[in-house]
């Protein structure tokens, strides 16, 4: 048989090796063919290679692969950073009372919406009032002392001193007299020289001892009536300050709201202690919240203090407009992250406080960018970044990019590519594992992306944004 030549087995073996594949490759065929099968497979495969054999003549077949494409377009695009958060009222006050009573009445109930300077509670008060009574009547006591003194007439003592003051003045004026009369007479040769001698030193003595009680006089009337005067003053200070002391004793049993809010909280009830510095009730205010959020320190170096954001948290549909607020200065020492509060108009109350929501923050915005993709972006060991584009002539290159921002499904361009031209979204990778050589005269066939589920209400003839569809694109 002609299967036990060894020229005909080899010639069998190197014809079954190769066989056509339906892309226009070929590929190495694993098994041998067995002898008794030698006839039928030379013919089987002298008439699945004669196609090629007969396109070999002709030159090489070039690969097809089919791609899908999208245009690089100029549009805007934005860096958002997404992260969790934890939801806080703008103003929150825990009421805690500085007195320990019962509880004799509350005027608001929990959920009850309530403004600054409003009565909530009321505390038991019957010992503070009657205090604030006895601090009063002390104070009007020491209030009408001060006023006497200052309104009465000079002390007995001081009376006394000018009395005797004035007794010596007149004691002094009448030894004053003799001693001159004395020295009349002198001069006259009608007495002796003793008797004005005699009446001067008794003028002398009178005139000290007029001295000595006209300063002390002096000296009850300055000093005496200084001190008096100081000591009511003293007294009405101190009685001004325990009666004031008693009101505001007497204040603290009325608990009111320091904002305008909503009460959250209220685990007391009527008749209950309630102890001082233990919180009676919470106020928040709920016309706003911030979204408290740790942010990596990379991404936060890009925020800043008025940037623009949104809020999602759970049972709201929408995405609520809001604002960074604060930008942490400080790493928190935990997790080395930073801390960012962003801000959002809260009208109807439909954020909760304590609940978690998504954050997320425009840090950067892009007008006039090349977006692509980001499918379309290869990324390579080293970490460069490529993409394959398709030329007019619908002929692969693969171009070396740098990518800047990444927003969702798309990619920024900001060098090596402009726009309008073809990048391919899918088969991008089969395409970039090509030899340069091979990848040369390769041609592609662009189909088209698959359609959108349409939605309701809308257009479904319409298909996507970017991708393009070449039916007529095949060579």
């Amino acid at each position: 048989m002609i299967g036990d030549k060894p020229m005909a087995d080899h010639s069998i073996t190197r014809l079954g090796r190769w066989v056509s594949d339906p892309r226009g490759m070929f590929s190495r065929r694993a098994r041998r063919p067995r002898a008794s099968n030698v006839i039928p497979s030379l013919l089987i495969l002298a008439l699945a290679t004669w196609p090629a054999c007969s396109k070999k003549e002709g030159g090489e077949v070039a690969p097809t692969v089919t791609i899908q494409v999208a245009t690089a377009e100029t549009e805007k695009i934005e860096r958002k950073i997404s992260t969790d958060a934890v939801i806080y009222p703008l103003r929150q006050a825990a009421l805690t009372p500085k007195i320990s009573a019962p509880v004799r009445k509350f005027f608001v109930e929990r959920g009850s919406h309530v403004h600054a300077g409003e009565l909530l509670a009321q505390l038991e008060d019957q010992d503070l009032v009657a205090a604030v009574t006895d601090a009063k009547g002390a104070y009007e006591q020491a209030q009408a002392a001060y006023e006497t003194a200052t309104k009465q007439s000079l002390p007995e003592e001081i009376q006394k001193a000018e009395l005797d003051a004035k007794a010596f003045q007149e004691a002094m004026q009448s030894a004053q007299k003799v001693y001159e009369g004395q020295q009349n007479l002198f001069q006259q040769g009608a007495t002796a020289r003793k008797n004005v001698d005699d009446a001067n030193l008794a003028y002398i003595q009178a005139r000290n001892q007029y001295d000595l009680t006209r300063r002390h006089v002096e000296s009850l009337q300055k000093f005496g009536k200084e001190q008096e005067l100081k000591s009511a003053e003293g007294q009405l200070t101190s009685a001004r300050g325990k009666y004031l002391g008693a009101e505001a004793q007497l204040s603290f049993a009325e608990i009111r709201s320091p904002i305008d809010g909503v009460v959250t909280d209220r685990p007391l009830y009527p008749g209950e202690m309630a102890a001082a510095g233990s919180p009676l009730m919470t106020v928040m205010d709920l016309s706003e919240v911030v979204a408290r959020a740790h942010i990596d320190q990379q991404q936060a170096a890009a925020l800043k203090v008025g940037n623009t954001a949104s809020i999602t948290a759970p049972g709201i549909t929408d995405e609520v407009p809001a604002k960074v607020t604060m930008v942490s200065p400080a790493l928190d020492p935990g997790s080395t992250t930073v801390e960012v509060w962003v801000q959002a108009a809260n009208p109807k109350e439909r954020i909760r406080p304590g609940g978690s929501a998504r954050l997320t923050i425009i840090a950067e915005t892009v007008p006039k960018a090349v977006v692509i993709p980001e499918v379309a972006v290869l990324t390579a060991p080293d970490g460069g970044t490529s993409v394959m584009v398709v030329d007019a002539q619908n002929k692969p290159h693969q171009k070396s990019v740098k990518i800047g921002i990444r927003d969702g499904d798309d990619a920024q361009v900001t060098e090596g590519l402009q726009a309008g031209e073809r990048v391919v979204t899918v088969g991008a990778y089969d395409l970039s594992k090509e030899d340069p050589d091979v990848l040369e005269k390769t041609k592609v066939q662009i189909e088209a992306p698959p359609a959108p589920e349409p939605e309701k209400g809308g257009d479904e003839s319409k298909g996507g944004a970017k991708g393009e569809a070449g039916s007529g694109d095949k060579e």
